[in-house]
């Protein structure tokens, strides 16, 4: 069951409101009839304190002195680029390390709740199984370590039962560049392509994970580390089959190769699977199978292109 609007929350801050997840999270607050103040990158700057302040008064203010209402944060702001954050460290860790740190502060010190979005990528891949909340991380690459660094940030900064950590995985969606995207352009261009068949994890649509993320903000029980992604798994070889099956493309060519064949800067974890008993327990419903989250996104795109 999807949690509607709580009268007791005044209005959301939306941070990275301006990305690919951001938008699509706006678009449901609203969609649930609740306010979101919705604060891109030039708008508030997760790195900037001052910053950070002044888009939680514009919050605060909508809050009331009384401390009746209260105030929720969904912070969607993130340096993403999993490959360049290898050499791009110290800037990855800015965004993703001490910027949800500065924004743990702000809203210790107003009150408000906290949402984080975080990554399957806080683990090193090497469990058999689905990764629980309590699993050991242990990250392999520079940009799960500044996303593990945001989230050690805010359980430091803030107080237990006022903040929630969203781990999800595999992002793609209609207002951002995604493997949906690529994958179709490749196989319009004739290419033949080659596919990473020994990753597993659980592509995740970010209109399914908008609709938990608001779900978590409005629901009291979600607190603490979650792990949410679309239901099921696949490697990203059978996520380019399906895309193509759903698409109604015969690509060119298309194999499976391992992860050994295809190097890159950043070292991936072979499990990216989140167990959701985290999110279940919290009482909130699971997000539907990755297949139909596909089938989703691919028919919201199509209808996005025919407006154009």
């Amino acid at each position: 069951m999807t949690a509607q609007a709580n009268p007791d929350i005044a209005a959301v801050l939306v941070i990275g409101a301006g990305g690919m997840l951001g938008r699509d999270v706006s678009s449901e607050l609203a969609r649930r009839g609740v306010t979101p103040i919705s604060k891109d990158r030039a708008a508030c700057d997760i790195t900037e304190l001052v910053s950070l302040r002044s888009a939680a008064q514009e919050l605060q203010t909508l809050c009331g002195s009384g401390g009746s209402r209260r105030g929720v944060v969904i912070n969607c702001a993130a340096y993403t680029d999993v490959n360049r954050a290898e050499s791009e460290e110290t800037l990855a860790l800015a965004i993703n390390g001490d910027g949800p740190g500065h924004l743990a502060s702000v809203c210790r010190d107003h009150g408000f709740h906290l949402v984080h979005v975080s990554t399957d990528y806080v683990f090193d891949g090497t469990k058999a199984e689905p990764y629980e909340t309590e699993d050991a991380t242990f990250p392999i690459n520079a940009y799960g370590r500044t996303k593990l660094a945001g989230e050690v940030a805010i359980n430091q900064v803030m107080a237990e039962g006022t903040w929630a950590v969203a781990r999800t995985s595999w992002l793609y969606g209609v207002h951002g560049p995604n493997f949906v995207k690529t994958m179709l352009r490749l196989a319009g261009e004739g290419r033949d392509m080659k596919v990473i068949g020994d990753q597993v994890g659980a592509p995740t649509y970010t209109a399914d994970l908008a609709r938990a993320l608001v779900d978590i903000a409005l629901e009291p029980r979600a607190r603490g580390i979650l792990h949410v992604t679309n239901s099921g798994s696949c490697s990203w070889f059978e996520f380019a089959r399906a895309i193509f099956e759903d698409a109604g493309i015969q690509p060119k060519s298309l194999v499976a190769c391992a992860t050994a064949d295809f190097p890159t800067p950043a070292r991936r974890p072979a499990n990216s699977r989140l167990s959701p008993a985290s999110l279940l327990k919290a009482g909130i419903a699971p997000l539907p199978d990755w297949r139909d989250g596909l089938r989703h996104y691919l028919a919201q795109e199509s209808g996005v292109c025919a407006k154009a």
